[in-house]
């Protein structure tokens, strides 16, 4: 599974907008996130469809972000750790 190029991201655009006001999230690349320093958040596409793998504790979780349904799953499993003073 390879990592979401541009058109992938583009599909993404409202999820990313949302993601992208969020103070605590570092988008160091195009649609992959840090918190803390430490990768939290990226996006993988393939011929299933669009999903993105998130950082909970020390796993990673992979959810499935091709309906509006899937991706309000996802914003509602993120749990921010505070950003650093």
């Amino acid at each position: 599974m390879k990592h979401a190029g541009a058109g992938a991201l583009e599909a993404l655009s409202d999820l990313l907008g949302g993601l992208r006001t969020r103070t605590a999230l570092i988008e160091r690349r195009p649609g992959i996130f840090y918190v803390n320093g430490r990768a939290f958040l990226h996006f993988h596409e393939d011929p299933a469809g669009l999903f993105a793998d998130l950082r909970l504790e020390d796993d990673w979780h992979r959810f499935p972000v091709n309906s509006p349904e899937q991706r309000a799953e996802l914003l509602a499993a993120i749990v921010l750790i505070q950003p650093r003073q």
